[in-house]
């Protein structure tokens, strides 16, 4: 997969931005898992662009969620619970006619670096 001419993830001051995390795990699209797995996919992904700047999912504060069929949004907030810990972070959800790659969820989100 070709670097993308964006920034997966920024440090600005005390805060980490995540750009848009899809299904992908070792460089494969997961979409052809059930939808559950997906999720947690970009759970993880995101977890693992917030570690690149000393942050954790209980970190995150804003997320903005874009999905492709609203009828996945009962699943998405049972794999939301599961993979966010209290007090989980604001949250937007987004139906779109479509995502790159062609797949079903992608997720941004904004996090707050902990004090030292």
């Amino acid at each position: 997969m070709a670097t993308p001419p964006y920034s997966p993830v920024l440090r600005v001051d005390d805060w980490v931005i995540v750009s848009g995390q899809v299904p992908l795990r070792d460089g494969q699209f997961l979409t052809d898992r059930p939808f559950g797995e997906q999720v947690d996919a970009v759970i993880a992904n995101v977890a693992d662009r917030l570690a690149e700047h000393g942050c954790t999912l209980a970190d995150v504060v804003k997320t903005t969620v874009f999905l492709t069929d609203m009828d996945d949004y009962t699943v998405l907030n049972e794999r939301w619970v599961e993979g966010f810990p209290e007090p989980r972070p604001t949250r937007t959800c987004v139906a779109v006619a479509g995502l790159p790659f062609d797949v079903p969820v992608e997720v941004e989100a904004w996090a707050r670096v902990p004090a030292v």
